[in-house]
């Protein structure tokens, strides 16, 4: 009984050789990952960071500490060879913006920073309607390498809503701005526009699932 609970648990590799162990983890890939996760909480919480930092330190400050967390993290995934040219262009780009807003110390500049990446990626979506494929199907052809037509044409709707998306997102967050409330300006950059782009997500994945019943 244990010899074929063994046989049914244990994956063949390790079978045949017992001695096999699972590599840990090596430091680069954990400092890596601790990166990342740093990258991510400041970018998710950058609204918040911003407006309960905003009377303790000068914009340059923060401009200064962000684009060094994103340009120590391009440089690690340059050595590592592990970035691709859109996420690099992307990363650059983000850590551009910072560098500038450091240059002019201004705190609106802060302010503009959610509505700057949403044109980024507006600009991504759309050029890449204009210039097939779209980053959609790029996603798709991952899974599906034969994508059939009518799942190009679902790529292409699904790449549009998304430019509409970020287009949208990038006025309502300049409104924002524009009202002169910073608190408003957390609740929607650091929440309320999470929580529609998750449910755009949620949508998106319900329709998505039919389309792949037809594939």
């Amino acid at each position: 009984m244990f010899k074929d609970f063994f046989t049914n648990r244990v994956p063949t590799k390790i079978q045949a050789n017992p001695d096999t162990r699972i590599c840990p983890k090596s430091p680069a890939e954990s400092r890596q990952i601790i990166l990342n996760v740093i990258i991510g909480a400041a970018t998710v919480s950058y609204p918040f960071l911003i407006w309960f930092s905003a009377d303790y330190f000068q914009p340059r400050s923060m401009a200064l500490g962000l684009a060094g967390l994103f340009l120590l993290r391009y440089w690690l995934q340059k050595q590592r060879k592990s970035v691709g040219i859109a996420e690099s262009r992307l990363i650059l780009a983000c850590a551009l913006f910072l560098l500038l807003g450091a240059l002019v110390n201004d705190a609106d500049w802060l302010l503009a920073y959610p509505v700057f990446v949403s044109l980024l990626f507006f600009a991504v979506f759309a050029f890449s309607l204009i210039h097939p494929p779209t980053v959609v199907e790029r996603l798709a052809r991952l899974e599906f390498p034969d994508l059939p037509a009518h799942g190009v044409l679902y790529t292409r709707k699904v790449t549009l809503v998304w430019s509409v998306f970020f287009l949208g997102n990038a006025a309502i967050s300049l409104l924002t701005i524009w009202y002169g409330d910073r608190w408003l300006w957390s609740l929607y950059n650091g929440c309320i526009s999470y929580v529609l782009m998750g449910l755009l997500m949620a949508a998106e994945m319900a329709v998505r699932r039919k389309v792949k019943a037809s594939f």
